[in-house]
């Protein structure tokens, strides 16, 4: 298997509360791989050690076969590693053609010049109307992003992201709180961008995991519970305990 991640025995404690323990995770190049399991079970710490927002405790994280443990998220970011959070995090009085130029500012080294005119920037149109285009939001380029739909800003959450050309996109809860069509949307746009990337993310909808993660793992109390495809896990009796109530009926629903 052709890893782009690996964990190996990732760990974080907080005052001695194990949130993360000794995680092993392998994220093989061109997947979809999913993490899941219940409120608390570690999920969102593990991405924020794999971003550095967090130190490990111990364990080691390798990225292309290179140690990045000791790097801080900058660096981390240059390499090709690019998150989304759980919240919209879009300039909202920009449009959503600025938000996508704002993302794509990096590629010619002026993120910082704040002097430069507006008019500096309009070499990225093209390349941000591509990537609106691929994401579906080009009829709406010139809309002040505070305007769209929560499933749109999601949308345009994940054209700034591709704007950072990312070789691993980190994608945390990215249909919390949305409807069933805005849900349907961001599943096809995920399958749809991960033609050409990796994408490891944190879903709680299994209906969405089942229809397009190649891998799922499985987190309980910060440990690995279960991993493989979704027939496999969904059928270990030992998923379906942690699932007991009503996030187990949801678990059996997706089928």
């Amino acid at each position: 298997m052709d890893c782009i991640l690996e964990t190996r025995e990732l760990t974080k404690e907080f005052n001695g509360f194990v949130a993360v323990n000794s995680v092993d995770l392998k994220v093989e190049r061109g997947s979809i791989h999913a993490l899941i399991g219940p409120n608390g079970a570690g999920k969102t710490t593990c991405f924020n050690l794999l971003t550095k927002f967090l130190t490990p405790t111990r364990g080691s994280i390798l990225f292309d076969g290179l140690d990045i443990t000791a790097e801080k998220p900058a660096a981390i970011a240059r390499r090709g590693v690019i998150r989304s959070f759980q919240i919209s995090a879009v300039f909202p009085h920009l449009t959503v053609l600025e938000n996508v130029r704002v993302a794509l500012q990096r590629q010619l080294g002026t993120s910082f010049h704040f002097w430069r005119s507006e008019s500096s920037l309009h070499a990225l149109d093209d390349r941000a109307l591509e990537l609106l285009r691929e994401v579906d939001l080009e009829s709406f380029a010139g809309t002040p992003a505070v305007e769209l739909s929560y499933g749109r800003k999601r949308s345009l959450e994940i054209a700034t992201t591709l704007a950072m050309d990312p070789k691993l996109m980190l994608l945390d809860e990215p249909t919390q709180g949305m409807g069933l069509e805005d849900v349907d949307r961001i599943r096809r746009l995920i399958k749809q961008v991960s033609a050409r990337r990796t994408v490891l993310m944190v879903e709680h909808n299994m209906s969405v995991v089942s229809s397009i993660a190649d891998t799922i793992t499985v987190l309980q109390r910060g440990a690995t519970l279960a991993e493989g495809s979704y027939e496999q896990v969904s059928n270990n009796p030992a998923v379906i305990e942690a699932y007991m109530g009503s996030a187990n009926v949801e678990l059996q629903g997706a089928h």
